[in-house]
Parts: structure tokens; C-alpha cells; sequence
């Protein structure tokens, strides 16, 4: 071994260790890329519709919406004072709206709970067609041509169902297709117990 050797060895041993950090700054993303892959899966597991809304225990935002096309009566904040209620928000052009839509026509049909629409992001005549056709199940209708009212109630999708209590503050927020056993299990004696009857 050469004089030139043996300095380059000694410098070798006593310099930086130069694999170290190559190491570290690897370990570094790939810590970060599974960290987010954790926060993905968690997301994904969520159950959109058991997100709870910002405005729980909020009053409506205020608002003034004409009415849809063919009908009197528009529908603003003040209108949602005085009883409990529901108000969906639906569409012609959504699909589960009309799934959910016969529930409404026997709320409507039984005088269980005054219902009121929110008709979000919809032709005018499409709108009307739609109530022609399945049937108006709403008190009242207003027409939410541009989807403002509807991204002041924090609507995640259509259809969306809010209660109501008589002072205008929702207290409950149902995402998705209204169905029977949500009515019955969830709805009802909420607006039962909202309204103090057994």
C-alpha cells in the first residue's frame, strides 16, 4: 500500500460520511408520500353523507329566490320562520332527485311537514316540466338560476335536505337521496321532537 493509499483511507475514515444524507434526503419523501397515502385512505373511508354541516345550529343564510317557472310562490329566508320544515334541494336534471321524489309527494299528500324547494342550478322550462311531470310536493319553490343560495348552505350535491326548527335555524343536514328509513328512523322524530309532540 502506497503513502497516497493509506492518506486517502484515513480520509476516508475521518471525512463526512457521504452515503449518510443520500440516505436521509431519500427517507424524507417517502415518509411524505406515505404520510399523504394514510390521509388519502382515512378519506376515502368517510361516508360523504354523515359530513356534518357548518350551519348546524346556524340560521339560513338570508335570501329572496323568485319562483320556478309555472309556480306563484318564490321562497326566501323569512318563509322558513314560524314552523319547522324541510327544505330539498333538487334538480331536473339529477337523477336521484327523482328517486327520492315520491317521498316528498306522501309528506305533502299525509300534511306530515311542510316542504319547500330549492331548486338548484336548473332550466327554468326544465324545472317546470320536471313538477309537471313527478308532481309538486313543495309549499313553496324558489328558482336558484346561478347556485348562490345553494353555496351559501354549504350544498355538497344535489339533492340535499335540510330540517328546519321554527326559529329558521337547520338543524339537521341529510346529503344525498332522502329514503324511508332515514325518514323514519332520523326525520320524523326529529321534527316531532323539534315540534314537542311525542
Amino acid at each position: 500500500m502506497t503513502k497516497a493509499d493509506v492518506t486517502t483511507s484515513e480520509a476516508r475514515a475521518s471525512g463526512p460520511d457521504r452515503g449518510r444524507p443520500f440516505h436521509i434526503a431519500f427517507l424524507v419523501p417517502v415518509a411524505v408520500f406515505f404520510g399523504l397515502a394514510l390521509l388519502f385512505a382515512y378519506g376515502f373511508s368517510l361516508n360523504p353523507r354523515e359530513i356534518p354541516s357548518v350551519l348546524i345550529g346556524k340560521p339560513v343564510p338570508e335570501f329572496a329566490l323568485p319562483p320556478v317557472e309555472g309556480r306563484t310562490l318564490g321562497l326566501s329566508t323569512s318563509d322558513l320562520k314560524g314552523e319547522v320544515t324541510l327544505l330539498n334541494v333538487f334538480a331536473s336534471w339529477c337523477t336521484e332527485c327523482r328517486r327520492e321524489h315520491p317521498l316528498f309527494m306522501r309528506l305533502q299528500a299525509g300534511n306530515i311537514v311542510p316542504v319547500h324547494g330549492l331548486n338548484y342550478k336548473d332550466k327554468p322550462d326544465d324545472a317546470r316540466n320536471w313538477l309537471d311531470e313527478l308532481g309538486d310536493p313543495y309549499t313553496r319553490t324558489g328558482a336558484d338560476l346561478n347556485g348562490r343560495v345553494g353555496i351559501d348552505l354549504g350544498v355538497y350535491g344535489v339533492p340535499e335536505t335540510f330540517v328546519v326548527d321554527k326559529t329558521g335555524r337547520i338543524v339537521h343536514k341529510h346529503i344525498g337521496a332522502l329514503d324511508q328509513k332515514a325518514l323514519d328512523q332520523t326525520i320524523l322524530p326529529l321534527i316531532a321532537k323539534l315540534r314537542g309532540t311525542p
